[in-house]
């Protein structure tokens, strides 16, 4: 039986026992007690006045005619009260197990109509065809599901994310979870696998770097918080972890911090020259990457910094997945010379500063210093777009544009109309 099956009984089961206890409870407790003791009531009442006729007769206040019909219409209406509590005995054996028998069948009947357990069902039935499969994916006795169980991907996919989380403190189950959201190109439910499997095992630095390296894919190059905090876990432990040490030169290089992207290379190239062997290759590749960044730091120099805030009012028509596109183009219109995309959340905490140069340029024979060199006449923009899309749409956040001059090495901009 599966967990919800057994759920559902479970509570099933639990709803019978209450209202067979409220229902029948009264019956077997107090039923018959307060009968009996009303007639015993009445009974007593019927002595008492039968007496004071009989003593009245006597005393000659009434005649034996009087007597007899006084007499006679006591006894009906002990009748009448015995009559009536006879129709108020409990309820007997048969109609306590008949209460008993239709709880469970009405919960079943109200469970089945009152909303669409379609759902339940199809996953009932992933469990029930492929859950042996995806636990065996989860746990690396299978590298690959069979053919007939892949032909079925959304039951195969729905068992897989039940069985993680039926196994929620299992970390290597959610490391794998995490390759099929990539599989799937879901990145948010990639990254979020990974962040519960580093959760479980902070300590496991496999788990810690690919972490890092999935959040600085998925953030368009960008290390977060949270990336750099597990970086530099995994650097504490063991300082010259060449991968961490990596993620950190891509990292800062990405955010335009080139003097300590070079200090984390120089870092790594000690590293490498420390291992014995040949690393020539290694060493190589490093060099290279050193010159491009040197040649991005040169870019980034002659470039702009724009600063770019947000009218406090338009903060409510910010939308958590939206996008900020930051530009240099022509006045007249066309290609933007440089450009930089970025999550609009940042903006949210206050204005943020952006660097805009040649390494930004869609096209290289179309750069941010050609345009100027020429003295193309440029303005700056600024747009959050909810659509994520780089061409305007009506509804997207704007800023009006500042016209770039020849020498200007910082220009200012503010967010403050709504695109019709």
């Amino acid at each position: 039986m599966t967990p919800s099956l057994l759920l559902f009984f479970s509570l099933c089961a639990v709803l019978t026992f209450l209202l067979s206890w409220v229902v029948i409870f009264p019956w077997l407790r107090h039923g018959r007690r307060q009968d009996n003791q009303l007639m015993a009531v009445n009974v007593q009442i019927f002595g008492e006045r039968i007496a004071e006729l009989e003593a009245d007769k006597q005393a000659g206040l009434i005649d034996d005619g009087h007597y007899k019909a006084q007499t006679i219409e006591l006894k009906r209406q002990l009748l009448d009260a015995q009559t009536v509590a006879e129709t108020h005995t409990p309820v007997g054996i048969k109609g306590r197990i008949i209460v008993l028998v239709w709880i469970p069948i009405l919960v079943a009947i109200a469970y089945l109509t009152t909303a669409d357990r379609t759902p339940v069902f199809t996953l009932w039935a992933a469990q029930d065809s492929v859950g042996q499969v995806a636990d065996d994916l989860l746990t690396g006795k299978l590298d690959t599901p069979p053919e007939w169980a892949a032909k079925n991907s959304s039951a195969l996919i729905s068992a897989m994310q039940t069985n993680v989380h039926q196994h929620a403190n299992d970390a290597n189950r959610w490391m794998r979870l995490s390759e099929l959201f990539m599989m799937l190109d879901a990145k948010p439910q990639a990254l979020e696998a990974l962040a519960r499997a580093n959760r479980l095992e902070p300590d496991n630095q496999e788990i810690a770097i690919t972490y890092a390296q999935t959040s600085f894919f998925a953030n368009e190059g960008k290390l977060d918080a949270n990336a750099r905090a597990v970086l530099n876990q995994v650097l504490s432990v063991s300082p010259n972890h060449e991968g961490a040490l990596m993620m950190m030169v891509m990292g800062e290089a990405r955010a335009g911090n080139y003097p300590m992207a070079k200090a984390w290379i120089a870092k790594l190239r000690s590293s490498i020259v420390s291992r014995s062997g040949d690393h020539s290759e290694a060493l190589a590749s490093l060099d290279n990457l050193s010159q491009n960044i040197a040649k991005q730091e040169q870019m980034a120099s002659q470039g702009v910094k724009i600063t770019v805030g947000i009218e406090p009012s338009l903060l409510a028509q910010m939308k958590v997945d939206d996008s900020l596109f930051v530009s240099v183009a022509e006045q007249s219109g066309g290609a933007p010379y440089a450009v930089k995309r970025l999550a609009a959340s940042d903006i949210k905490a206050g204005a943020i500063t952006v660097t805009l140069s040649d390494a930004d340029a869609m096209m290289p024979n179309r750069t941010l210093s050609m345009g100027r060199d020429a003295g193309v006449a440029l303005v700056v923009n600024a747009r959050i777009s909810h659509s994520g899309n780089a061409m305007s749409q009506s509804g997207d956040l704007a800023a009006n544009p500042v016209v770039l001059k020849k020498n200007d090495q910082q220009v200012s901009l503010m967010i403050s109309q709504i695109i019709p």
